[in-house]
C-alpha cells in the first residue's frame, strides 16, 4: 500500500516537479500536502505505512515519532507525535526542531532557511541537514527555531523513528499530523 507520501510524490513527479530543487517545486508539494485529510496522514497510518523506520536518529535527520511527555501533567502542552529534525544528543536523550510548533507559513520559512545547510544537493538518503545549537542560534535567518527546540528524552519515545525522506521533506512538512495535547494548534501557533 502507498503511503500519503508516496502518493503526493508520483503526483508531483507527473507534474514535472522534482521535491526540493526549486522553490516553485518546494510550494508544490507544500500546497499539496496542505491540502491532505487529517485522515490521511494520521500517526496510525505513517507507523504502519511508510517504509523507512529506524531505531536511532542521525543529526540533520527528519523523523516522526510518538511521544510521551515525562512531565506532561506540568506541561501546559505538547506534540504526542513530534516531527523533528536532530539536532543533537542531550542528556537522557536528543534536542531536536518539532516544526509543528510553528504555524505552516513560519513553517515554510525556517525550511527554506534550512535548506541552506544541506550537506549535499542530492536530496537523497545520503542528504541531511547540517545542523547545531550554536548554528541555529547565530543565524537570524534561524529565528523562528526558538519555540520548535525540544529536549527528547529517549525512555519517553514509544515507537520506533520513521525517518523522512529529503525528497519528502516539504510534503512531510504540511501534512497535518501534529498531534497536541492539553491545547489546540492554534493556541499552540500563538505562542510561537
Amino acid at each position: 500500500m502507498a503511503s500519503v507520501f508516496d502518493k503526493i510524490l508520483t503526483q508531483g513527479v507527473r507534474a514535472g516537479q522534482i521535491p526540493a530543487r526549486t522553490q516553485r517545486a518546494r510550494d508544490w508539494f507544500r500546497n499539496m500536502a496542505s491540502e491532505q485529510r487529517p485522515s490521511a496522514a494520521s500517526p496510525t497510518k505513517i507507523l504502519r505505512e511508510y517504509k523507512n523506520k529506524v531505531s536511532a536518529p542521525q543529526v540533520g535527520g527528519m523523523y516522526h515519532f510518538k511521544y510521551d511527555p515525562k512531565m506532561k501533567q506540568t506541561l501546559p502542552y505538547y506534540d504526542a507525535f513530534p516531527l523533528i529534525f536532530m539536532v543533537g544528543p542531550a542528556p537522557g536523550g536528543f534536542y531536536g526542531i518539532n516544526l509543528h510548533y510553528l504555524p505552516p507559513n513560519s513553517r515554510a520559512r525556517l525550511m527554506d532557511a534550512l535548506y541552506e545547510t544541506v550537506n549535499n544537493t542530492k536530496f537523497d538518503a545520503s542528504t541531511k541537514l547540517r545542523l547545531s545549537y550554536e548554528i541555529l542560534n547565530k543565524a537570524s535567518r534561524f529565528r523562528l527555531f526558538k519555540p520548535t527546540f525540544k529536549h527528547y528524552l529517549a525512555q519517553h519515545v514509544k515507537s520506533r523513528f520513521v525517518e523522512v525522506q529529503p525528497s519528502d521533506w516539504d510534503i512531510a512538512l504540511f501534512l497535518p499530523t501534529e498531534k497536541f495535547k492539553k491545547a489546540d494548534k492554534l493556541s499552540v501557533w500563538s505562542n510561537a
